[in-house]
């Protein structure tokens, strides 16, 4: 099992730092390339360099408030 959770381990990180160094690369370097070169065609638009972080986020603090919400209300409901 321990070599499993060292591959699982090993397999996240790596997802990690991939998406890391492409919004990196996508929102720091990018904008001082040529707009007519070629490596503009593997990114999106910039206005989804801001808009699917905040979504992510929003969607994050939604599904943690809705979980809280239901320990909260199934605590509850233990001690009546």
């Amino acid at each position: 099992m321990e070599l499993a959770d060292r591959a699982v381990g090993f397999l996240l990180s790596f997802i990690s730092l991939s998406i890391f160094i492409y919004y990196t690369f996508w929102v720091i370097i990018l904008p001082f390339v040529d707009d007519d070169h070629f490596v503009h065609k593997y990114f999106l638009p910039q206005e989804y360099a801001i808009l699917i972080p905040v979504s992510a986020g929003v969607a994050l603090l939604c599904f943690l408030c809705i979980f809280i919400g239901f320990v909260m209300l199934k605590s509850k409901k233990k001690k009546a």
